[in-house]
């Protein structure tokens, strides 16, 4: 099992205490802890819960001298970085997809070994720090989340009244509110009375639906209006409170980059890039960020093309786009620089001025 460091080292003339690293491999009850030195010698390994409280302990027992705790991005790493920030532990969060390159370099992988593996990537800073958000974002997030679940579940149990119906002959046709769609069905029931009880509890649970994202979405609308800083971002065309809460709980402190199109780039919304040699390839946007606010901006965009209004400097420079390269390519391209006026509106504290 390795030795556990409780020597103190003589170093110009004091007694300092020996430098080590952990790596934690998180799983849903158990956690791999390794702890390695500043040479990269195990000094322990083990495991334990996947607790806060068990982890601190754990460490403070086999970890004097920590520098860096690093864990993965995950499910339950929010949880576990802030419960360990809480108890001194110096916890660090990288990027899992970073890790993973490094991780897959072993022949034979095993949660010990990616555990080592954090370890080592502690001691030798080669990272990327992950900004974990506070319990208050978290709260707005899970509240956008719930909806965005109702309104999937909602989009497919439609489609699926859609195509049962279509094994009979039967076509629901363009319908856009429940209302019409009531209509619609008793017309198709008529032909076939014998579906009516068949399709009943598909049709209730689609109402039920309906009535619950009403519900969330005016519980997201008024958080939007009491926040502060949503106001403000819903001042720019085409950026309603969805919009304006998603950006504010995805970026949560704009001083977090320097320049408006490193939120772009967060947001998953620039080109992916393949350079070797003489060989450089752009294609399409990396999708490598949050996709909720991947998704709401892309959705701003479109808002900002197809149904405002008043004309703007960005409006036209996107319809250009539309002309020359596409409505897709166009709205992206229009969410791109979308994130880039939010952030400039937040970081200003500013609103959106009409040219």
């Amino acid at each position: 099992m390795g030795y556990e460091v409780s020597v103190e080292l003589l170093h110009n003339g004091e007694w300092t205490m020996p430098q080590t690293y952990a790596g934690l491999d998180v799983s849903d009850k158990s956690t791999h802890v390794c702890v390695v030195g500043d040479d990269g010698k195990v000094l322990w390994r083990g495991v334990c819960a996947t607790d806060p409280m068990a982890l601190a302990t754990t460490l403070n027992k086999h970890c004097r001298g920590v520098v860096r705790v690093v864990l993965e991005t995950g499910s339950l790493s929010s949880f576990l970085y802030h419960g360990l920030i809480e108890r001194g532990v110096p916890a660090i969060c990288i990027c899992a997809r970073h890790a993973k390159g490094v991780l897959s370099a072993r022949v034979n992988k095993s949660d010990a070994h990616d555990a080592e593996g954090l370890a080592q990537l502690a001691r030798t800073g080669w990272y990327k720090a992950v900004h974990i958000k506070d319990g208050a974002t978290h709260m707005d997030r899970a509240q956008l989340k719930v909806r965005e679940q109702l309104i999937k579940t909602h989009r497919a149990m439609a489609n699926q009244l859609r195509g049962l119906l279509k094994l009979f002959g039967l076509r629901m046709g363009k319908v856009t509110t429940p209302g019409k769609r009531s209509e619609r069905l008793e017309i198709l029931f008529d032909q076939k009375p014998e579906l009516r009880s068949i399709f009943t509890p598909l049709i209730d649970g689609l109402a039920a639906l309906e009535k619950q994202i009403r519900v969330s979405s005016r519980a997201i609308k008024a958080r939007a209006a009491a926040d502060p800083v949503c106001p403000r971002l819903m001042s720019a065309p085409g950026v309603g409170p969805i919009t304006a809460l998603t950006f504010k709980c995805s970026i949560e402190d704009p001083a977090r980059f320097a320049r408006g199109a490193d939120v772009g780039a967060y947001a998953g919304l620039v080109p992916r890039r393949t350079q070797s040699g003489e060989r450089d390839v752009k294609g399409r946007i990396s999708k490598a960020g949050d996709p909720m606010l991947r998704s709401a901006l892309y959705e701003a965009a479109n808002n900002l093309l197809s149904r405002v209004k008043r004309a703007s400097p960005l409006q036209t420079w996107g319809k250009a786009l539309v002309a020359t390269k596409g409505a897709k390519r166009a709205r992206v391209a229009v969410a791109r620089k979308m994130a880039v006026l939010l952030h400039k509106l937040w970081r200003t504290d500013t609103d959106f001025e009409w040219a």
